[in-house]
């Protein structure tokens, strides 16, 4: 009985699990990034670096991008914690930073942004 309530509560929670990342949502908020950013196979630097395999990355070390001279100074390796710190107010956390994105402030749309960018190794390849 006890096994069969845990597993109708878990099968309850299953959809608001889902929905704390959501990839699909994720894309529809990078539309806002996509002015300055790539992702994917065919990513290219733009007016921003592009953001294949952003996690895990040394912050500042995209091949080809001129950084500003605060990204240069950064020792920072991109994580889900400091990006997330980081997407609510960039150039409050960088000062210096050429990103002029005033910041994204609610937390749903930062998981599901994190969803969509964290689908891409750094080949620009969907995991």
């Amino acid at each position: 009985m006890r096994a069969l309530v845990f597993s109708v509560a878990a099968l309850a929670l299953t959809p608001f699990a889902a929905k704390a990342q959501d990839a699909e949502a994720g894309a529809r908020i990078f539309a806002q990034c996509r002015t300055c950013h790539q992702i994917g196979e065919t990513a290219k630097n733009g007016v921003g670096p592009q953001l294949n395999g952003l996690f895990g990355r040394k912050a500042g070390s995209v091949a080809g991008y001129s950084y500003s001279n605060a990204y240069k100074a950064l020792d920072k390796v991109w994580s889900v914690e400091n990006f997330t710190v980081y997407i609510k107010d960039p150039r409050g956390v960088t000062p210096g930073t050429k990103m002029v994105y005033p910041g994204l402030k609610d937390e749903t749309q930062i998981k599901n942004l994190i969803a969509f960018l964290s689908q891409y190794g750094a080949d620009g390849k969907k995991k």
